[in-house]
């Protein structure tokens, strides 16, 4: 049985070349979800996760390094990812590491 944390220490390995930090500290995983399942199904999960802007040139190899790092969760889960722009990113998401690293503390 795969967890939320599970998921998010995963996508906690994913970062952001520009900045250096992942995308879990820079507040881009808006939600985690586990669904339930019945009896003999793949367990399924969903990910809500945005980008600091729509047009971000990064968004395809950050999407390309999160399904590497799911991946590496196995065959026993289904793992569905939506990039959201609804609520847009603002540098409010960012965890305090984040936001001391960054200068906005």
């Amino acid at each position: 049985m795969i967890t939320k944390k599970q998921i998010l220490e995963k996508l906690n390995q994913v970062i952001d070349p520009e900045l250096g930090m992942s995308i879990v500290d820079l507040g881009f995983i808006y939600e985690v979800k586990i669904l339930k399942s019945k009896k003999d199904e793949k367990q399924k999960a969903e990910i809500k996760m945005t980008f600091s802007t729509p047009a971000c040139p990064m968004a395809n190899y950050l999407l390309e390094q999160v399904k590497s790092r799911l991946d590496e969760l196995g065959d026993g889960i289904d793992i569905q990812v939506n990039v959201v722009f609804d609520p847009p990113w603002a540098p409010d998401k960012m965890s305090k590491k984040a936001k001391a690293r960054l200068g906005y503390l």
